[in-house]
């Protein structure tokens, strides 16, 4: 398991050996466990940090791979003929360290390709000396049906850091990954498209492309691109997006919006976190009079 993971989900331990010290009488089903925490916390006994964490570590046990996993139609590939050229651009656009990767279609996942393991053929883009299938790494596969904590202990005992989701009948319903599942007992953990608090809430990358936490104010988003959008309405970004999306939407999710089209790159259960703006051309409604 990666440091930074690691270090997240250490005083895990400790608290639960403090755990059995503050239960005088032993709770009778799951819902009074949790009221016993929280009136720890209510004492002061254990922290907000600390009552979240085990609260999650409730929940893990209760969920499945199905309530967390990256849907099919959003999760990033690249396919098995792919060569260097095209495989790069992928790469660098979904900002994923690994990535699935497909025969001809989604329900025929080769393996998974780590982005360290291209290292070697840059700088140059050595094409001919570059084979796929020598550098693949074996795909693991889980039922969307598993348990939460005992994926995590088969990821923790396996160091894969994902895995491809398949449904009843052996296709492929998408994908999870350790942290994704450590998010749900230790909350957001910083990822590639996080952006730094010391950092603004909108940041320009090549290609018209732009980050926009969804904090963002309405106000600062007006000031930035020259729109016109009412504060009366929404405080932020992320409320107008969530208005417009009708749900709370998962990553890879788009939206357009006056002429910018919105991508979620992160987001939970609950709220959005992170979204890529684009602008895009809107098609032109066709002209009554011209008919």
């Amino acid at each position: 398991m990666p440091e930074n993971n690691r270090s997240e989900v250490a005083p895990l331990r400790g608290l639960l050996d403090r755990l059995g010290s503050m239960i005088s009488n032993e709770p009778r089903d799951r819902m009074q466990l949790v009221e016993l925490l929280r009136g720890a916390h209510a004492r002061d006994l254990i922290d907000p940090e600390a009552l979240t964490m085990l609260e999650g570590v409730l929940n893990v046990a209760e969920m499945q791979v199905r309530d967390i996993m990256v849907p099919r139609a959003q999760m990033d590939i690249v396919r098995r003929d792919a060569t260097l050229e095209e495989i790069l651009p992928e790469m660098v656009s979904s900002a994923h360290s690994r990535l699935p990767v497909i025969v001809d279609s989604r329900d025929e996942v080769a393996g998974i390709l780590l982005a360290k393991d291209l290292l070697r053929f840059f700088p140059g883009g050595n094409e001919e000396v570059f084979d796929m299938q020598e550098i693949l790494r074996p795909a693991v596969f889980v039922p969307e049906s598993k348990r939460l904590n005992v994926l995590l202990k088969e990821f923790r005992l396996s160091r894969n850091h994902m895995a491809i989701v398949v449904d009843e009948y052996g296709g492929v319903a998408g994908l999870v990954t350790i942290e994704d599942v450590l998010e749900q007992i230790v909350g957001e953990i910083e990822d590639e498209h996080d952006v730094d608090d010391y950092l603004t809430q909108i940041m320009q990358h090549p290609g018209g492309r732009y980050t926009v936490k969804a904090l963002t104010p309405i106000e600062e988003f007006n000031t930035y691109f020259q729109t016109g959008y009412s504060a009366q309405d929404f405080d932020t970004i992320g409320g107008l997006l969530l208005s417009r999306f009708g749900h709370v939407p998962r990553r890879g999710e788009s939206v357009v919006l006056d002429g910018m089209q919105f991508r979620v790159l992160r987001a939970d259960n609950r709220r959005l976190h992170l979204v890529e703006m684009r602008r895009v051309q809107e098609p032109v409604p066709p002209d009554p009079s011209a008919s």
